[in-house]
């Protein structure tokens, strides 16, 4: 009967094009898919894994998921291995405050701790150093603290990545502390405050340690040359420490090194010719802040596979090689605060294509920039300030499509007018340092202008142009910082400064500007607001006198019109910008009382009214601002008794000279009764302002006591 329905049906004969998959593939792909029985843990290590919660005080998701669940197999941030062993604790940025305890050593299956981007202090267990087990510990970004101790040798140890970054420790690291750890391959202990020494037998009997992190730290002396025994070693960093003396020859022998970083200490010395050109692995070398000296080798150019170089703050000297024209993979050159010469056509830059950042800042290289340079298609930062660079700007410049910061500042170059046009052009140009060039020449008025569509920085100063302001700067819509001082411009400030809708940073101080501070220069929105979105630069930037800044949210919200010839009364619209924190309004013609309105400036740090004609009283409103730390209202015609209290008692008497009727116990002219009665101190007058509130207060409460003390009792208990 079987066999006739077979032929009946030839079709299910057929064999189909694609095999069915067998039992055996079907029940593999069940085992890996479906979810696998969790092991219960044991007893024993659950009552450690308590313990340890016990240590911690703030971890309430924590202490609910490891409470709740009777299995630790199943708790948060806790895996087991199938017999039920915890062998990976995984805590990361949990908001954990409280201390380690030491039970968590205990754990003898366990493999990793992970705890970092916590708060926990107290001492870093020294069981879980010396634990038989644990391969990789980071307790980085925490609050750890205290000095390391003499540990046992223990030979049986497995760890190979220790991370205790960005903490608190203090103290000599104990050269105990590694022994024992033969597979160990990466330490960083950047970021806390060891001293000492660095400890020479960090690379004994380490034939895996690739790589060690000692920076920002304040340790001291020489560079062990052990160091060169580190036969694997890549990452090898130790800046912002104290250490001094040369780089040791010895450290030379580690040929595997891969990244150099010894940055911001104390040291001498030369580069060795015969010594750099060793670590023909380097990518990156970083030997910025020392005091070495002489010439950059032509060995340097044998460095193939160098991409980031950096020398800056150093005492080099002597001309460019070559050679560096044959590290082609460069990336970031800087050479900044040196004493470099020479021309920068020793490089072809055309050869460096990949280059990103160029700093010469602060050198002494002549001559003019160099053609080749514009080759360099993929640089977004270049700075050539402070030089001895002349010449005209090349229209070749705009072959940098992608350059986002120029700084020229500071050298001889000429021409302003077709250096501006050309730049223009530049769309992707962030920020423009070009001041103390174009010596006396005419800042242009362009009658068509369009162009620095992303420009958020200009600088212009100390040029001595000569000219108004120009109205092609109300087209830089994205303006947030405008330097015109140590100019020789003059007029007045033209009306569409208000379109300038980001800009919060304005100092045309010593110029020849005149008319009267316009009300539309109170309508700029930054200085009203403080909320904005800090952009970062790709290099420092720095300001006179030593300031030096990363980003534009640490740039001071600033209005500088000082050393001018402007007329006039201070608008009280100024009251209006209340994000201002430096306020500069002095040597010039000003007449009239200080606004009141000027004490709505409750983030001003800095106010300079000095050297005008200005008249009354001091206003006792300047009290109510709290973080002005300079004020200087000296030199004009102020009268009457310096208020008292608050911010003013921390003032100089030099703020206040040569104004001869203003009066107070700390000058020379005391107070007589009548003006202490002109003008009360302004603690006073608060108290007064509290003593008619509550006179005026309760004559209207008295009218309805018997019916709002009723209702308020509800409400308001009066003790």
């Amino acid at each position: 009967m079987e066999r006739t329905a077979q032929q009946s049906h030839p079709s299910n004969n057929r064999k189909p094009k694609t095999k069915h998959m067998p039992l055996l593939g079907v029940a593999l792909l069940l085992f890996l898919f479906l979810p696998s029985p969790v092991s219960s843990c044991k007893e024993e290590e659950k009552t450690f894994l308590l313990r340890f919660l016990d240590g911690i005080s703030q971890a309430s998701g924590l202490r609910t998921s490891w409470q709740n669940d009777t299995n630790c197999c199943l708790w948060e941030g806790v895996i087991c291995n199938m017999d039920g062993t915890v062998m990976d604790i995984t805590l990361v940025s949990m908001g954990l405050d409280g201390h380690i305890s030491p039970s968590i050593s205990n754990l003898t299956g366990l493999l990793r701790l992970n705890l970092s981007g916590n708060s926990l202090s107290g001492a870093l267990p020294p069981e879980l150093l010396q634990s038989s087990s644990i391969v990789s510990l980071d307790v980085s970004f925490n609050k750890l603290n205290g000095e390391f101790h003499e540990l046992l040798s223990a030979p049986d140890r497995k760890m190979k990545v220790i991370d205790i970054s960005s903490n608190l420790f203090t103290g000599y690291f104990p050269s105990t502390t590694l022994e024992g750890m033969k597979n160990l391959a990466a330490l960083n202990m950047s970021n806390n405050s060891f001293t000492g020494k660095i400890p020479s037998t960090v690379c004994v009997d380490k034939p895996f340690l690739v790589m060690i992190d000692l920076s920002y730290n304040q340790f001291q002396g020489s560079i062990p040359p052990e160091l060169g025994n580190c036969s694997v070693l890549k990452v090898l960093k130790a800046g912002h420490n104290q250490l001094i003396g040369n780089l040791p020859t010895e450290l030379f022998n580690a040929t595997s090194l891969e990244h150099l970083s010894f940055p911001n200490n104390h040291l001498q010395g030369t580069l060795d010719p015969e010594h750099v050109v060793k670590l023909s692995k380097l990518v990156i070398l970083d030997l910025g802040g020392n005091g070495l000296n002489g010439k950059i080798p032509d060995s340097i150019g044998q460095l193939k596979w160098l991409e980031e170089l950096h020398l800056d703050y150093n005492n080099m000297s002597g001309e460019l090689p070559s050679a560096l024209s044959n590290c082609s993979n460069l990336t970031t050159f800087i050479l900044k605060g040196n004493n470099f010469q020479g021309k920068l056509t020793n490089i072809n830059f055309s050869t460096l294509s990949n280059l990103n950042v160029l700093d010469f800042r602060s050198n002494r290289f002549i001559g003019s920039v160099p053609e080749s340079l514009y080759s360099c298609s993929n640089l977004i930062a270049l700075r050539l300030s402070y030089n001895n660079l002349h010449g005209q700007i090349s229209s070749r410049i705009n072959n940098l499509k992608s350059l986002k910061l120029l700084a020229l500042s500071h050298n001889n170059f000429t021409n302003i007018t077709n250096t501006l046009q050309i730049l223009s052009s530049s769309t992707n140009l962030t920020l423009l340092i070009i001041g103390d060039n174009f010596k006396h020449e005419i800042m242009p008025d362009y009658d068509i202008f369009y162009g620095f569509k992303n420009l958020m920085g200009l600088s212009l100063n100390g040029c001595s142009l000569y000219g108004n302001l120009p109205k092609w700067l109300s087209k830089l819509k994205n303006l947030r910082a405008l330097l015109l001082y140590d100019n020789q411009l003059s007029g007045p400030i033209p009306a569409w400064i208000n379109s300038l809708n980001f800009l919060f940073y304005l100092d045309i101080s010593n110029n020849s500007l005149t008319g009267d501070i316009p009300t539309t220069l109170m309508e700029l929105p930054m200085l009203e607001s403080a909320i904005s979105d800090p952009i970062i630069f790709k290099l420092p930037l720095y300001m006179p006198p030593f300031l030096q800044y990363r980003a534009t949210s640490g740039f001071p919200r600033m209005l500088n019109l000082g050393y001018n010839k402007f007329t006039g009364v201070i608008p009280s619209e100024i009251g209006q910008l209340k994000a201002l924190q430096t306020l500069n309004l002095s040597f010039n013609n000003l007449y009239g009382e200080i606004p009141q309105s000027i004490g709505n400036l409750t983030n001003l740090q800095v106010l300079d009214l000095s050297y005008n004609n200005l008249t009354g009283a001091i206003p006792s409103t300047l009290d109510m601002l709290h973080f002005l730390s300079e004020l200087n209202i000296s030199n004009n015609d102020l009268e009457g008794p310096i208020p008292t209290g608050g911010q003013f008692n921390t003032f100089p008497d030099s703020t206040f000279a040569g104004n001869p009727k203003l009066c107070s116990p700390m000058l020379v002219h005391h107070c007589s009764s009548a003006d202490a009665a002109l003008a009360p101190s302004t603690s006073a007058e608060h108290y007064i302002d509290k003593v008619i509130f509550v006179i005026a207060f309760g004559m209207f409460f008295g009218v309805g006591v018997l019916y709002d003390q009723m209702v308020l009792s509800r409400y308001i208990y009066f003790g």
